[in-house]
């Protein structure tokens, strides 16, 4: 292996010391903590696994953590009316309601009924309006924290180029455009891109966001690329077992590039530190306390 490591769980373990330093200074000068809402519907096991480990990591960083259990046939009225109470509730400061939703329950919806300075998930179109053109606003967790991990091994980004195999709303999309904001030439590619290999082989920064397992092979990495790999899939391992793999192929892949996230312990870490960040952030804008949100 040639790449170096990037420590996706380390670098979140610092961000969220820093989270932690910066909630205690909200609450001396706001007198009250900072606080994230979490609202789970049905009984999904990975979805109770993670709103669980959200609400340890929100009470680790010194905010309160305010968890809404609903059954699974709550109805869209209940559900909403719940999203309205928090969104008046002046001690929440961001809301995440846990996808995916009971298939009778209208996602889109949903989060369009969170008041989008709440939206601490950043999936509000009011949220992704605001990324689109430049504005201040809430970016989802993942492309955010890929960003910051990017950022942390490169510096300036200005000039490389990018390649983002994946098109979704909740990554590929906003991963673009928060590389073109870092002066990055971008290119999205999916699954129908016309020799995607040859695509992705021209980039400095490959993000792989396709859900597919092992997808990207290391013939397609140019060599001293950093790749950060945002999938998280689980298949069939030696002896039955399962286990988990990213979207590219790592073994290949890391004998290619300059650095490589690991899956598990690369992206995955940072969504979790990258949600408390922003809801922290949500709660100085709603006081009007000065934070300097580059430091977080």
């Amino acid at each position: 292996m040639s790449a170096a490591l990037i420590d996706g769980k380390a670098f979140a373990a610092s961000l969220r010391e820093k989270i932690g330093e910066f909630a205690r200074e909200f609450e001396q000068k706001a007198g009250r903590k900072a606080g994230l809402a979490v609202v789970l519907v049905g009984e999904d096991p990975a979805s109770q696994v993670y709103v669980r480990s959200k609400g340890k990591a929100t009470v680790a960083a010194g905010m309160n953590s305010y968890e809404y259990k609903l059954p699974a046939d709550t109805s869209e009225a209940e559900l909403l009316d719940t999203v309205h109470r928090l969104n008046e509730d002046v001690n929440v400061d961001g809301i995440l309601v846990q996808l995916p939703l009971p298939g009778h329950l209208d996602e889109q919806k949903v989060i369009a009924t969170i008041d989008p300075d709440k939206d601490v998930d950043g999936f509000h179109i009011i949220n992704a309006g605001r990324l689109a053109v430049g504005q201040k606003g809430f970016v989802p967790c993942t492309p955010l924290g890929c960003l910051m991990l990017l950022k942390d091994r490169l510096g300036d980004l200005s000039g490389l180029e990018a390649v983002v195999v994946g098109r979704s709303n909740i990554v590929g999309k906003p991963m673009a455009q928060l590389l073109t904001a870092a002066n990055c030439t971008v290119t999205i590619a999916h699954s129908r891109t016309r020799d995607l290999p040859e695509v992705v082989k021209r980039a400095d920064i490959v993000v792989a966001a396709v859900g597919r397992p092992e997808m990207v092979k290391g013939s397609w990495i140019k060599p001293g690329a950093t790749v950060i790999d945002v999938g998280i899939n689980r298949v069939e391992g030696e002896g039955g077992k399962t286990k988990l793999v990213g979207d590219v192929d790592f073994e290949e892949a890391s004998k290619v590039a300059g650095a490589i996230t690991p899956v598990p312990g690369g992206v995955g870490p940072m969504t979790i530190a990258v949600l408390l960040r922003n809801a922290l952030v949500s709660a100085y804008r709603r006081e009007g306390l000065r934070l300097d949100e580059d430091a977080l």
